[in-house]
């Protein structure tokens, strides 16, 4: 083995001065000179780490391999064998605490940069503008009803279609793709880029159907009558908040409306959509997470002065990706460390217009494993603010558990699923992503999908529960 190459290949960004006054992707992915440059770093391991660390395990060292040899479109091939979503993986996937933190240069701080790879190799495809549609096996008459098309409905729809069963996607919003259209910003994630990997999924053969609610068009009992499965993955899109007083004043949102009306509903495309939104001068962001992040930056765009983040911990215990973080800082983000609010104040006409908050110490760890937020006695404060935006968590919509009673659920209304299978204490229902777990990353929805789909495919050729 030569020399270890431990000069990891940057990747391009927009300049943070410009990049704060539009809403276009901030990385700007690899030349083909810079992804051979970073592909040739991997020095091929007998036992390949990466691929245990990856949720949907890509034989990764194979599809970087041929990158270095310049043989794109073998890589593309090679990755599609086991990741029909790679443009939108290589994009927001924490890389950096799966498949990269195995790798063995991660030991010299200089890991393979994977997802930048997967990123340019998706990307390269559709600049050819021709993208392979692999050949699917014999139909076997099966048909499966998919509900949800996030990153485990759409994993567990392709899958299952290659294997030959029917597969119709249901779902709920005007646009496919789940939390990838509504929840993730444009300047992270193009919806061009998540329309199009949508539109692979089609192509394919998964049959899709908009604008239709499961539990309110049609019940999971009433799918399985016309369906021989049915695979939940309607992710966890009902939205905490923290219960302080005033939190029902105008000018307070969940992260979820707010990055719905300024994503899905396009409201950063003012005034060619004309979108509901409070804009403000001063927005504060609750929570410390990578949907934090992206309501934090969302703000910056759609005009405010000042964004600033309210995080009850240290930076050190944030759980955002540090990239993101560290976009946040760039563009300006205020990050007020050790801070909680403790309630909002409001108007004659209940427009927010101030934030009380108090000062946290760390105590003892929790649960997590990190270091408990203990409020400081007498610290309270208060400061003028127009928007707030409530990034602390979501659960799952109760629709489908309260119409299928033979369902079980925890007491959080997340399905009980099987993890090794999905399924569920139905016979005939399976489900995973983040309806099951909660909320979690792209990528283990994804592996949720996938061990989903086998396990349905031998469910529908055995009819063994």
């Amino acid at each position: 083995m030569g020399k270890l190459n431990l000069n990891r290949t940057a990747m391009p960004k927009q300049d943070p001065r410009e990049r704060v006054l539009n809403c276009n992707e901030v990385a700007l992915g690899y030349t083909q000179e810079q992804a051979i440059m970073e592909a040739e770093r991997c020095i091929q391991c007998k036992k390949p780490l990466c691929i245990e660390g990856c949720p949907v395990e890509i034989d990764i060292p194979a599809f970087i391999k041929l990158i270095a040899e310049g043989d794109f479109q073998g890589s593309i091939r090679k990755m599609k064998e086991k990741n029909v979503l790679p443009a939108i993986c290589g994009r927001v996937c924490p890389q950096e605490e799966q498949c990269e933190k195995v790798c063995i240069l991660e030991k010299k701080g200089a890991p393979i940069a994977i997802g930048r790879l997967e990123r340019f190799i998706a990307d390269w495809e559709a600049a050819q503008g021709a993208i392979e549609i692999p050949p699917s096996k014999p139909s076997t008459g099966r048909k499966v009803a998919v509900v949800g098309s996030g990153p485990a409905g759409l994993t567990v729809a392709s899958d299952l279609v290659q294997l030959g069963h029917k597969v119709t996607m249901f779902e709920a919003l005007h646009e496919p793709g789940g939390v990838l259209i509504y929840g993730i910003p444009e300047f992270r994630l193009p919806k061009a880029i998540v329309k199009r990997e949508v539109e692979y999924v089609q192509k394919l053969g998964v049959e899709l159907k908009l604008n239709a609610v499961i539990g309110k068009i049609a019940t999971v009992d009433e799918l399985l009558e016309e369906y021989d499965a049915v695979f939940i993955g309607t992710g966890a899109g009902l939205p905490w908040f923290m219960g302080i007083p005033g939190e029902n004043l105008n000018g307070v949102y969940s992260a979820n409306e707010y990055l719905t009306r300024a994503n899905l509903m396009k409201a950063y495309r003012f005034p060619e959509f004309d979108t509901p939104i409070i804009k403000g001068n001063r927005v504060a962001t609750i929570g410390g997470g990578n949907v934090a992040m992206d309501s934090a930056r969302t703000a910056l765009r759609l005009g405010a002065k000042e964004s600033m983040v309210i995080y009850r911990r240290s930076r050190q215990e944030m759980p955002a990706r540090e990239e993101e973080i560290e976009n946040a800082e760039e563009e300006g983000v205020v990050f007020n460390f050790l801070t909680n609010p403790v309630a909002y104040h409001g108007d004659e006409q209940n427009w927010l217009r101030e934030m009380e908050c108090i000062r946290m110490e760390l105590g003892e760890p929790d649960a997590s494993g990190r270091r408990r937020p203990v409020p400081i006695e007498g610290s309270n404060y208060r400061t003028s603010i127009d928007v707030v935006v409530v990034a602390i968590g979501n659960s799952p919509n109760p629709l489908i558990p309260q119409t299928t009673p033979g369902l079980e659920c925890s007491k959080w209304g997340n399905i009980k699923a099987d993890e090794g299978t999905g399924k569920t204490s139905q016979r005939g229902v399976f489900a995973g992503g983040d309806i099951v777990t909660g909320a979690a990353t792209v990528i283990l929805a994804m592996g949720a999908g996938r061990k989903a789909a086998n396990a349905i495919d031998e469910y529908l050729r055995t009819g063994i529960w």
